[in-house]
């Protein structure tokens, strides 16, 4: 009798074996884990040709986006918007290994919260997205609320998104194993401690293939302080100490709004993640093809860490800082070896930009394989400059060796 118990237990320890290792292996995508994964979000450009995007070097382009709609996931302009989905899709001629997926949300992007309340209410998203996903032949979707448990852009915001979040990536999960090919799920996470107290991330990790983890904007529009917007060091207070930015962090810090006075990075939020629990692979990290710019800066440091004359001026292009910045004599670049990042300073019109170069995505990408991390992101593919030896030609070269 004990043997035959014994018998029936192994069979049965064998088949639950079995079907974990099942499931895990349809949510595992089926890439290279050696090379890191290299994720365009891309937003169809005024002059739209699909043919000359460059696929080849990418393994992910994310189309961005869909929207919330009555509590489902729909574009606002279908009619505008499907057919250059389609034409993306159809460049996977180009790259057969190239994923195409769609993102949902963005910033400012409401609905979420309503959406994600009830089991009934995401139902009807998650069906939604399926429909989306069969209709457009995707590889796959990703999740971009901004954010869960926190307004952002007013947003709503309630304290039960932090468990329905993880129930809707559950869903999601289930809905996207139901095909018969693999999909791909991630979502766009904060680069900053804070939100990770709004979601249960080694729960939600269980149903993701990845975090997209938005290491920009780490100093942001908002702020009458200059600093790096997307570095990759960790910066201590310490190596910042006497500026004005370390006295606003120092600020901050003591009224509890942040949880430590040290400036953010992409390897602070890394090693965050790895403490918590997150496997390494699961984790992409983001580039910016965007810089930052302040006015009215002094010149004391050349501009950084210093505090500007108001609000930021605004945001621009790498390509227009290409042409124009990098190009005139009245900007000078700089790089700072302890958040491994680059910048500029105009002394004569008093303006310092924070942003991204082909060395500082190439030392990204260099430090996600190192990491054992699952990659590189960027917002947003757009944004890059067309001619040779772009952002993209240098993440995707650093990517190779």
């Amino acid at each position: 009798m004990i043997k035959k118990v014994n018998f029936l237990l192994a069979l049965f320890s064998s088949f639950l074996f079995f079907a974990c290792s099942t499931n895990s292996s349809k949510q595992a995508e089926d890439v290279d884990k050696s090379t890191p994964v290299i994720m365009a979000y891309y937003v169809p450009e005024r002059d739209y040709k699909p043919e000359q995007i460059p696929v080849e070097k990418l393994t992910h382009i994310i189309y961005s986006f869909t929207h919330v709609i009555d509590g489902e996931m729909k574009f606002r302009k279908p009619e505008e918007a499907g057919p250059k989905l389609q034409a993306l899709v159809a460049q996977k001629e180009r790259n057969s290994n190239l994923k195409v997926m769609i993102a949902c949300g963005g910033w400012g992007a409401d609905g979420f919260s309503d959406m994600a309340l009830t089991p009934e209410s995401r139902a009807k998203f998650i069906q939604s997205a399926k429909t989306f996903i069969q209709e457009y032949k995707l590889d796959g979707m990703d999740m971009d609320w901004e954010y869960p448990g926190i307004s952002g852009a007013s947003t709503k915001a309630r304290p039960e998104d932090t468990q329905n979040f993880t129930a809707l990536m559950k869903g999601l999960r289930e809905m996207l194993d139901s095909f018969d090919s693999p999909k791909i799920l991630t979502f766009a996470s904060a680069g900053w401690k804070r939100y990770y107290d709004f979601i249960e991330i080694n729960e939600v990790m269980k149903y993701a293939d990845y975090t997209n983890v938005m290491t920009y904007d780490q100093v942001s529009g908002v702020s009458i302080y200059t600093g790096h917007h997307t570095p990759l060091g960790d910066v201590k207070s310490e190596d910042i100490s006497g500026t004005p930015f370390q006295a606003h962090l120092d600020s901050l810090f003591q009224s509890g709004a942040n949880p430590d006075s040290d400036p953010r990075s992409a390897q602070k939020i890394v090693d965050y993640l790895i403490e918590k629990g997150v496997n390494p692979n699961q984790i992409v990290i983001g580039a910016a093809f965007y810089g930052r710019v302040w006015k009215g800066v002094p010149p004391l440091s050349n501009g950084l860490y210093q505090m500007s004359g108001g609000l930021h001026q605004g945001w621009m292009a790498y390509h227009w800082i290409r042409d124009t910045y990098e190009k005139d004599p009245n900007f000078q670049r700089f790089w700072d070896e302890k958040a491994q990042a680059p910048f500029m300073y105009n002394a004569k019109d008093s303006l310092m930009l924070s942003y991204d170069d082909t060395l500082s995505v190439a030392l990204k990408t260099t430090y996600a394989k190192e990491k054992g991390l699952g990659g590189i992101m960027f917002w947003e593919l757009g944004n890059d400059t067309k001619e040779s030896g772009s952002l993209l030609d240098a993440i995707y070269k650093a990517a190779q060796q």
